[in-house]
């Protein structure tokens, strides 16, 4: 591992911008278990008595409201991934001029509440909640406190979790950002992540800097195809670049 960790290091030491992209995983190491998930998804159905597909869409939002905030708050809410030392170690990347973006697929806004600056929200965050009608906006712990429906104060109608439910697009102007940096970047690093992603495939295939580098629990296939591949969690990997200790940064 120490010999990855140098080479990891001379990568973003030479790199001129690198954007790293955040993946599953990334909710994964924090104990985060994905609604897809198999087992997952079949205890859900269980449970409500609807499938995830169903429940985590717009249309559940609008015609079944209690059923939906029933499951997005004892689902996404409740069982939100715990703090790991990724999100401060991006930060410390960010703050010695070795990360220039940070492009999360998740919900939970860990980058940023890591202190990373520079992060774009692919499929929003929970903490952004607003009223479809008057655009009140209103914090996560509203959705959560509320007894069922939360709903907005001017309007009398339920609030909307900023966030991209399935089957919808994500917002355009976030896939326009991606695709800016990901087109500038010199570096790629994909956590939690691989090359043959849903989310991010289509955004890699702009990338034509020097290195793409992998650091993710899971083995892939395509992995060949990095210039460097760690098979650990990203919070295992990431503090030990040292970025955080001034005399080494």
């Amino acid at each position: 591992m120490n010999g990855k960790i140098g080479q990891l290091r001379k990568i973003l030491d030479d790199s001129n911008y690198t954007v790293a992209l955040c993946g599953s995983g990334m909710m994964e190491e924090g104990g985060f278990i994905g609604i897809k998930k198999q087992d997952k998804a079949y205890d859900i159905e269980n449970r409500y008595g609807y499938g995830v597909e169903e429940m985590y869409s717009s249309a559940f939002y609008n015609t079944r409201p209690e059923q939906f905030f029933e499951f997005y708050k004892k689902e996404m809410l409740y069982n939100a991934p715990r703090d790991t030392a990724s999100g401060p170690a991006l930060a410390a990347m960010e703050r010695a001029g070795k990360l220039q973006c940070v492009i999360d697929s998740n919900i939970y806004d860990k980058p940023r509440r890591g202190g990373c600056r520079h992060v774009i929200n692919l499929h929003g965050s929970i903490y952004q909640n607003q009223c479809p009608r008057c655009k009140r906006k209103y914090p996560v712990t509203y959705i959560t406190k509320a007894k069922r429906v939360p709903i907005c104060q001017s309007c009398n109608i339920p609030v909307r979790p900023m966030i991209s439910l399935i089957g919808e697009m994500v917002d355009s102007q976030n896939m326009t950002k991606t695709t800016v940096e990901i087109t500038k970047a010199d570096t790629l690093l994909l956590l939690g992540t691989t090359l043959a992603s849903e989310v991010f495939r289509q955004y890699i295939e702009y990338f034509t800097g020097r290195n793409i580098v992998i650091i993710h629990k899971q083995e892939h296939y395509l992995d060949k195809e990095a210039a460097l591949v760690l098979l650990d969690y990203p919070m295992d990997v990431l503090p030990l670049l040292g970025y955080g200790d001034e005399t080494n940064a």
